[in-house]
């Protein structure tokens, strides 16, 4: 009996405590304040020792990681500049020799300490390359006294020592002595101030990047590459005033041109060797300095230097970079890549087109190639290029328009490319899944005003409103033709763009004849418009009600 009376005593307890619970939490609400757990009991000192230990970290960090690093670059530039100066009436051997002994200590001291110190062994491995850099030119430069007078030795051995720098970075799997070594054998090529002894180091370089993006993807080191062979070979051109040259362009050297697009050539096949192959943000930048500083420095050559035949050369990057954006289509269905590559060799064929004809009929042939653009515009499937395109015909239009100072078949020959590129546009876009429409609704209108405004600027003014006719009755037939009802829109905008030109033409003109024509011609044709569409009109209504 006392035990059953204890559990109904322990579970009102119970009941009790869960009922005050219930209320603590409802004021807890009612108060918005936050709940408070065993975890928040204990969350104090977790963050103070936290924080502790965040400190004593960076302490060590600091004092293990960064001292260290400091260090060595504060003792190698101390050891740099007492080794490039002139000591005169001193025999100018002895610093080349202590410079070889330190430079040969420092690489057996990186390699000896690199398991026991890896954080600074690269550094020190580094070090140790650059001080037999500078040792072995001391042999020829800053010094009264040259120990070698001839420069071909000393770049033998400054090459030896670059070359032997990017071994010992792959081989330690460092892309940053890697990197070190590029940019000694860089120097030792602008040191040499020899023109195909600089092309081949940028070309040999070019090779090895892509190699080892291919096998260790060093993504950072290839795009690194990239910029520095394009920046060298642009030093070279200006007469590479590094090593004392007075400012001037390299202009009776054109063989130049076929190793910049060797370097692309290079740079772009390590994509296609890869065996991974993604879009991320390094290498769509890779691409896009690429192609923007490659061609760029192609066509800042030509430009400058102007050498003989420069159209073909530029025809042969078009080649090149066109070639290469159907590779990346085709093969790594690329969308960046052929972006890039197709509009650099666009740009390459304009500037072809431009070189081998005189103004104004260069602007003729640079409104059909617009024809080729939206071609492989669809083919590619490139929103992109076809909305750059059509920006680019319409500059070309205006800078006809601005340049020539008259109007030509030329402008003639620009509505109808933009007919044409807007049946191109229409063209299979259901199987190639590209939406165009309103780019084509653009070509469109822009044929419809510039056809007129040719037109009207070609003809005399008397004979403007028979041309327009004749325009309107052309795009009716082809609403006809090819069923699109928007070739009907355009007959019907450039019939009511003819009846105000007539009505202005006769108010103005004194060509009594001609106004007369015009009007008679007009009427008859918007009468012979309306009896058309009158026509269709019944036809469709006997059909519809046949079929109800």
């Amino acid at each position: 009996m006392d035990s059953s009376q204890n559990d109904v005593t322990g579970k009102e307890i119970l009941q009790h405590l869960k009922s005050i619970e219930s209320r603590i939490s409802k004021i807890e609400t009612y108060l918005d304040l936050p709940a408070k757990t065993d975890e928040d009991i204990e969350e104090e000192p977790i963050i103070s020792k936290k924080k502790s230990e965040t400190d004593e970290e960076l302490e060590f960090r600091i004092g293990q990681f960064w001292f260290a690093k400091l260090g060595i670059f504060v003792f190698l530039a101390g050891w740099l500049i007492g080794n490039t100066l002139p000591y005169e009436g001193f025999n100018q051997v002895i610093p080349v020799a202590i410079g070889f002994v330190t430079g040969l200590a420092a690489i057996l001291a990186a390699i000896f300490f690199k398991n026991k110190f890896p954080h600074i062994s690269g550094w020190i491995l580094g070090s140790g390359f650059a001080i037999l850099y500078i040792a072995a030119l001391r042999m020829h430069y800053f010094s009264p006294v040259q120990v070698v007078a001839d420069i071909v030795p000393i770049l033998v051995i400054v090459y030896i020592v670059s070359f032997a720098l990017i071994l010992s970075g792959i081989k330690w799997g460092s892309t940053y002595i890697t990197a070190f070594g590029f940019s000694l054998a860089y120097l030792s090529a602008l040191i040499g101030d020899y023109s195909i002894l600089i092309f081949l180091t940028i070309t040999l370089l070019a090779i090895q990047s892509a190699y080892l993006k291919t096998k260790l993807n060093w993504t950072g080191l290839f795009n690194f590459t990239i910029v520095t062979a394009y920046l060298v070979h642009l030093i070279w051109f200006i007469n590479n005033p590094l090593v004392g040259n007075q400012l001037e362009l390299q202009i009776n050297q054109p063989i130049n041109l076929i190793f910049i697009l060797l370097y692309v050539i290079v740079f772009t096949l390590a994509y296609f060797t890869s065996k991974k192959y993604d879009e991320s943000l390094p290498t769509a930048m890779s691409f896009l300095v690429n192609t923007s500083m490659g061609y760029g420095l192609f066509l800042l050559i030509t430009i400058l230097s102007a050498p003989t035949l420069s159209q073909a050369y530029h025809l042969l990057a078009s080649i090149i970079f066109l070639g290469f954006a159907i590779l990346f289509f085709t093969k790594k269905s690329s969308k960046v890549a052929t972006f890039y590559y197709a509009m650099t060799g666009y740009a390459a064929l304009s500037i072809a087109i431009i070189l081998q004809f005189d103004m104004p009929d260069f602007f003729m042939w640079l409104c059909f190639q617009s024809l080729l653009v939206v071609s492989t515009a669809v083919w590619f499937r490139s929103k992109f290029i076809i909305v750059a395109n059509f920006i680019i015909f319409i500059l070309i239009f205006l800078s006809f328009l601005i340049l020539s100072g008259t109007t030509s078949g030329i402008s003639i020959s620009c509505g109808i490319v933009a007919l044409l590129s807007a049946r191109i546009l229409n063209w299979k876009k259901d199987q190639l899944e590209l939406k165009t429409e309103q780019m084509r609704n653009a070509y469109l209108l822009t044929a419809l005003l510039i056809i007129p405004y040719s037109l009207y600027q070609m003809l005399p003014s008397g004979f403007v409103a028979f041309s327009w006719i004749g325009v309107a009755i052309l795009y009716y037939v082809f609403s006809l033709l090819l069923k699109n009802v928007k070739y009907r829109y355009m007959s019907i905008a450039t019939y009511l763009l003819t009846v105000v030109y007539v009505f202005v033409l006769g108010i103005t003109s004194d060509e009594t004849m001609f106004k007369i024509l015009s009007f008679l011609v007009l009427g008859a044709a918007l009468i012979i418009l309306s009896i058309i569409y009158t026509r269709n009109k019944n036809k469709s209504t006997k059909q519809k009600e046949s079929e109800g």
